[in-house]
């Protein structure tokens, strides 16, 4: 059986990126977009990093940043993953396959037609995430309907509204992973440590 992954997103402070590793998260994600209200300036990623366990993966969340800069940060903070979560093209996310890190592309969903750009990219992931026309991630209770995921070849991360109560839905689909960030907040990058117990707690039969 498959064991999903579960990806905590927008962590800003230790003691959310400790609890999230205690409950059992296997992804943490940074967020590097300065218009996000979960924006974390790199020199503070690094002092919560230096803090956490080596089994934890750490993913960079950038959305339509630089190769140059984007590398900078991935250096700086030995990052594992990178998530490109703006409108960055298939040829821009190929330039990191000459790198020593993991890839996501972040796919808005707004209908079905939008689950084919998928194919192409050549990335180590996709993450299927609601679709806003204010914002790029972090929508908050917005969804889309899971049902159109399919059958996609790559591994997928599906997001966008996902909280405790239905993240056993998100995981029945048969996706890689699921990606939590506000459905599990008290405040924008703040997580509620409760619900994120709950959360993990709510999907523990996917994951034994």
């Amino acid at each position: 059986m498959l064991i999903v992954k579960v990806k905590i997103c927008g962590i800003t402070n230790y003691e959310d990126a400790a609890a999230a590793a205690e409950c059992g998260a296997d992804l943490l994600g940074f967020n590097f977009y300065a218009k996000s209200p979960r924006y974390i300036k790199p020199e503070a990623a690094v002092k919560i990093i230096a803090k956490m366990s080596a089994s934890v993966d750490l993913v960079g969340v950038f959305v339509n940043e630089t190769f140059d800069r984007i590398r900078q940060v991935m250096d700086m903070c030995q990052f594992g993953w990178i998530q490109l979560h703006g409108d960055e093209t298939p040829k821009f996310c190929d330039m990191f396959r000459t790198l020593n890190v993991k890839t996501i592309k972040a796919i808005r969903v707004k209908e079905k037609s939008d689950i084919a750009k998928a194919d192409d990219y050549c990335t180590d992931a996709v993450l299927l995430d609601a679709f806003s026309p204010e914002k790029y991630g972090g929508t908050g209770i917005r969804t889309f309907d899971w049902n159109v995921v399919g059958h996609i070849t790559k591994r997928v991360f599906l997001a966008g509204g996902i909280n405790a109560e239905n993240a056993a839905e998100a995981v029945s689909k048969g996706v890689y992973g699921i990606d939590v960030c506000s459905g599990i907040e008290s405040a924008p990058g703040k997580k509620d440590h409760k619900q994120m117990k709950q959360l993990f707690e709510n999907i523990s039969h996917f994951r034994a």
